[in-house]
């Protein structure tokens, strides 16, 4: 979207088909925020044009995938390429290429790859969400050790000094050494782009510097596939990847890749491609016949994490795969499916379809449930009713406001559907409380069961909500801690932006259907409701809002839309609907552009808490955005400031965020982007919807920020005949993916409940 910036927020979908642009901002919503280096772009010849300041890869990227590039490529290498051509041009069949190709996986559960992770990371040390790369634990006077060497290699090629900390965190103790010998590592740093490592490779090396350098060609490519990443793909066509190498000037994009696979920097795949509509089907004879396949590269980091979660899927998914019988009533256990109390508990379910839930999820190990706003009780009414049998059931959000309204519907369906008090607090309840969790906390044992001596989660089902922003690692971390024969339900709208993360989960978990898919028939009720289930299948429809449930305000350019957007959040919707600007979210396509999430903070912030800003631009009664990790935003307030740093309020728990990070993890939070936004709802949203966002509105990102507000939605609509076209044709913005073709070898179609 046009002149759009990243979130703090994380990864996203890219601005087209499966690539990746070296050189524009892509959907500059989903993009994570970074410092700006302060590099000058430099005068590089191999530039990348248009490169966005604040776009970068992540901590981990191109710091392996840059070094040892110059040793020369293998007879096996060159084959491999060449296979990557000849099959991607029809002139061969994949298999006279690729035939140690691993066969398709069984449905027998994975127990040893689950083995061979908990060797990997011990029990006590269970992984964070997303985890970032280790950082050298400062020196005397809080200096990374190295910073001081790299701060003169920096100098020499004429790169801030600034860069030394964050260089040294990236690359080690060694930083100064590595980048000597191979001056292109400084694009592992986050916020470093192709044209400034150039410019500085230039300065170090001199005429010795050539854009046909294998070293620049390795850490390009690995930069590429980290960008891509952002970007939610988790592989590349190679076709793709060779045109995003040509994109950055490297001269010959096939010795490019031919080096980067012979080097391991990538790996290759093949996937089976699915029949074109109205192909003929395979006959018997033609069994032999060669499948048509795509070649995909990508780095071994997301290969990984996909291999992970297709594993510890099919493991789940095979739990209950033989019908357990013959015992009487009295002597099964509660987590049998054949135990008595699965039938009472779907007897009793508050709704037809909370009890096909229920009955699901007693004969199944894997369930994907589908549904929107209203559908979030039928999973809350299935681990009410678990855990009224006995079993160790717990709920899933990822926010902790999505963790609080998990609480209280909770309370509500263990008290036999009494509501709870409008001011009454969900965690006064321990035993409630205990059982609503985020995925974060979750994962680092900060909330929840804890796990057992085997490093796994103590629990027997857990239900997972708004499941599209689950990305590849979080899943497979997730997965792969839950123990053998617990429960695992999925349930999310399949409307709603996917992760921040690479991947997409929930969407390959349904297409590939290898599991019972559940789909709610509760409809979300209002105005609202009713606008968001018709945008659900492609329709902008009016509505009829008696009470002011939806406003459309139109606007003329982007000045006026902030303007409108202030009026309404700080005056219109508390006197007319009743709603303080304190519970009001604003909600914008990007960061950057007159009408993006700085400049709406900026108006807002001077209208409703004015001040110098004395404290890295915040000050006390300030909203932010806090990002502690990559994809994950957590909305607080500023309390105060002092030498520790900046002490925030985010949903009652405290927090202090250091000095030196409080720039690249804080940003103020009267406006978020969808992305940032998606899993909370507030009473109130006001949409704004300018006219430089119109190249960048999609089906899913209407769908999710329309669907933030739960007693009014404001649209400040700038974007004119954008807004319907992106409804009605642009569904969403594709990812490149292997979940769903390895699920699929994984074990047979799953029939849909």
């Amino acid at each position: 979207m046009s002149g759009a910036q990243a979130p703090s927020a994380g990864h996203g979908d890219t601005s087209g088909g499966p690539g990746v642009d070296p050189g524009g901002a892509g959907d500059a919503e989903e993009r994570p925020a970074e410092a700006g280096t302060g590099m000058g772009p430099g005068r590089s010849a191999p530039a990348a044009p248009g490169e966005p300041g604040d776009a970068q890869a992540p901590a981990e990227a191109g710091a392996r995938g840059v070094q040892g590039g110059q040793g020369r490529r293998s007879a096996a290498a060159e084959a491999l390429a060449a296979a990557v051509r000849a099959v991607e041009s029809g002139e061969r069949s994949a298999a006279s290429f690729f035939n140690d190709a691993p066969a398709p996986r069984p449905a027998a559960p994975a127990a040893p790859a689950r083995e061979r992770a908990r060797a990997a990371a011990p029990a006590s040390a269970p992984a964070p969400v997303r985890p970032p790369s280790a950082r050298p634990a400062p020196g005397p006077g809080g200096e990374i050790p190295g910073s001081g060497d790299v701060r003169q290699v920096l100098a020499a090629g004429g790169a801030p000094e600034t860069l030394a900390g964050r260089v040294a965190e990236v690359l080690g103790e060694r930083a100064a050494e590595a980048l000597r010998e191979d001056p292109w590592q400084l694009l592992a740093v986050p916020g470093v782009r192709p044209d400034q490592a150039d410019g500085f490779a230039r300065a170090l090396l001199g005429p010795d510097c050539e854009p046909g350098d294998e070293r620049r060609a390795l850490a390009l490519t690995s930069w590429l596939l980290e960008r891509a990443a952002l970007e939610g793909h988790t592989a590349l066509e190679s076709s793709a990847l060779r045109e995003a190498l040509a994109k950055v000037s490297v001269p010959d994009p096939d010795e490019a890749l031919r080096t980067a696979i012979a080097e391991g920097v990538v790996l290759v795949f093949q996937d089976a491609l699915d029949a074109a509509p109205g192909a003929r089907p395979r006959a018997a004879e033609d069994e032999d016949a060669e499948q048509p396949v795509r070649v995909l590269l990508g780095l071994d980091r997301y290969a990984l994490a996909e291999e992970s979660l297709a594993d510890g899927l099919a493991r789940l998914a095979s739990t209950f795969a033989s019908p357990q019988g013959g015992a009487a009533d009295g002597e099964v256990p509660a987590g049998d499916p054949g135990a008595p109390g699965w039938e009472s508990a779907a007897a009793a379910a508050p709704t037809a379809s909370a009890a096909e839930l229920i009955r699901t999820a007693a004969a199944h190990g894997l369930v994907a449930h589908s549904g929107g706003e209203a559908a979030r009780a039928e999973p809350v009414a299935l681990v009410a009713a678990a855990r009224a049998m006995g079993l160790r059931a717990y709920v899933a959000a990822h926010s902790e406001d999505g963790r609080r309204r998990l609480a209280a519907s909770l309370s509500e369906a263990a008290g036999g559907g009494r509501s709870a008090a409008p001011d009454s607090d969900p965690d006064s309840d321990p035993e409630t409380a205990s059982a609503a969790v985020t995925v974060a906390g979750l994962l680092a044992d900060a909330e929840g069961p804890g796990r057992d001596e085997e490093g796994t989660l103590a629990l027997d089902l857990l239900a997972v909500l708004d499941a599209p922003q689950l990305d590849v690692e979080t899943a497979a971390m997730l997965v792969e801690s839950l123990p053998d024969g617990a429960r695992l339900v999925l349930s999310g709208d399949p409307g709603v932006l996917w992760s921040a993360g690479p991947g997409r989960v929930f969407a390959d978990l349904v297409a590939a259907r290898r599991c019972p898919q559940v789909v709610s028939r509760t409809p979300d009720p209002g105005p609202i409701g009713e606008l968001i289930s018709g945008i659900g299948i492609g329709e902008l429809n009016q509505v009829e809002a008696p009470g002011k449930e939806v406003v459309i305000v139109p606007v003329r350019d982007a000045g006026e839309a902030v303007h409108r957007t202030v009026q309404l959040v700080a005056d219109s919707v508390p006197r007319a609907i009743g709603i303080p600007a304190e519970q009001t979210q604003v909600i914008t396509p990007g960061h950057g552009g007159a009408a993006g999430t700085r400049a709406l903070n900026a108006a807002l912030k001077d209208r409703l808490n004015p001040g110098p800003g004395r404290f890295g631009g915040f000050d006390p009664g300030d909203r932010v955005a806090y990002s502690p990790a990559p994809g994950r935003t957590v909305p607080g307030t500023v309390v105060s400031a002092d030498a520790e740093g900046l002490r925030l309020d985010c949903a009652g728990a405290p927090v202090v965020v250091e000095r030196a990070e409080v720039g690249e993890l804080v940003r103020h939070g009267w406006a978020l982007t969808a992305h940032q936004a998606a899993g909370a709802r507030w009473p109130a949203a006001v949409v704004v919807l300018p006219g430089d966002a119109a190249a960048g509105l999609t089906r899913a990102w209407v769908y999710t920020a329309f669907g933030r507000g739960e007693r009014h939605l404001s649209v400040v609509h700038g974007a004119e005949s954008a807004l319907p076209k992106a409804v009605a044709e642009i569904p969403f913005k594709d990812r490149t993916t292997r979940l769903r073709a390895l699920l699929q070898a994984q074990a047979p179609t799953a029939p849909t409940d």
